[in-house]
């Protein structure tokens, strides 16, 4: 309703059926016109068609507001002939000229004024359509992931049933169509899973199970994790730090599952951009009160564009690195990292390629987490 109001013509409002506001301007019109040419000129009421332009502004719209505001002014000056009862000073037509440039601004302020209100009615309009599309999204992700989860871990049971034989004996080539079957529900369970996560985060609060953890653990059944992936497509990981050629332990408060999710997606989107055969580095390395991980991949870079959204939600790249899954993955690792009091972030690798890293409190022995 509100809408179809403010795009109506608000011009046409004048000339519509007498409404009580028409009546009353055209009353208090009245009433200083009667004023006006029943006093003599030194006595100015013009300034009363100051309250009938702030009305007509508000109620009627922008043509009636200048056909209000130029009456009103006619009125006035017309008031130094009309009734001719007695001459004309320069101090009444000083007194006549002040009131008409009070109205004049009266008039201009006024529609300036509807002009900005309208303006902030549409935005807040556009704000709640966009806030009842976010919710209709997140119901709609909510709802698809609780009906998707139950059946695709049903699958993936009977897939592993079939290929342990327990329904009989299946040639090899059954057995590749069964693995890529299950990859295929598997790839789709973990972005189910992911969605959820995402949602639940958003309204309830990331969770977490915090406890002294070493990061380079972490990382190093990550990449175990990630091993198949990185054959496949050719790819070697390779853990470092940047200090020294020795391993050694960054220990961090924090939840190690939730840490390893980072590392997972942070070194398999490194893995799905690297061009094949070149190498994804995880650099490790300690800064005074904190500690930093940075996974460089050899691809195509990111664009100065895609750089400032690449953690937001759902957003979908431009260019040659597009996103292989949903769009999920480093925005939850952001959630994870600034849960962790932490910080995320992405940036250009040169000649070629691009570094995702994130920093995280360095856990002291005897000692609470220090944030930098």
């Amino acid at each position: 309703m509100l809408r179809h109001l403010l795009n109506q013509p608000k011009a046409n409002y004048f000339k519509q059926s007498p409404s009580v506001i028409q009546w009353l301007v055209i009353s208090m019109f009245v009433l200083v016109i009667a004023l006006e040419f029943s006093t003599p000129p030194p006595y100015v009421f013009g300034y009363l068609y100051i309250g009938a332009v702030l009305l007509t502004s508000a109620r009627l719209g922008r043509r009636a507001t200048i056909l209000v505001t130029s009456v009103a002014v006619t009125l006035t000056i017309l008031n130094l002939v009309i009734p001719g009862l007695e001459p004309v000073t320069l101090a009444t037509v000083a007194n006549r000229l002040i009131a008409v440039i009070a109205l004049i601004v009266t008039g201009w302020l006024s529609d300036r004024n509807r002009y900005y209100e309208e303006a902030i009615i549409r935005q807040q309009m556009k704000l709640l359509a966009q806030e009842e599309l976010a919710q209709v999204r997140e119901d709609f992700a909510s709802t698809l992931t609780h009906d998707l989860k139950t059946p695709l871990l049903g699958a993936i049971e009977t897939l592993t049933a079939f290929r342990q034989e327990k329904f009989g004996p299946i040639t090899v080539s059954q057995r590749k169509v069964l693995d890529i079957m299950s990859r295929s529900h598997q790839t789709t369970l973990q972005l189910v899973e992911t969605l959820l996560d995402v949602y639940r985060n958003d309204t309830e609060g990331l969770q977490l199970q915090c406890q002294p953890v070493d990061l380079v653990k972490v990382a190093e059944e990550a990449i175990a994790t990630l091993t198949n992936l990185a054959s496949a497509r050719q790819i070697q990981i390779r853990l470092t730090f940047d200090d020294s050629n020795f391993r050694r332990s960054l220990w961090v408060h924090g939840d190690m599952l939730q840490l390893q999710r980072v590392f997972v997606n942070l070194i398999s989107n490194a893995i799905y951009h690297s061009l094949r055969g070149k190498k994804v580095e995880v650099v490790m390395a300690s800064r005074d009160t904190t500690h930093v991980v940075k996974v460089i991949d050899n691809g195509q870079g990111i664009s100065k564009n895609d750089l400032p959204l690449l953690f937001e939600r759902f957003y979908q790249g431009s260019g040659d690195r597009q996103p292989k899954g949903s769009g999920l993955g480093l925005y939850l690792s952001r959630q994870i990292i600034e849960a962790h009091g932490g910080t995320i972030w992405a940036e250009q690798h040169l000649p070629q390629g691009a570094t995702f890293g994130f920093r995280l409190p360095a856990y002291l022995a005897n000692a609470s987490p220090v944030a930098k």
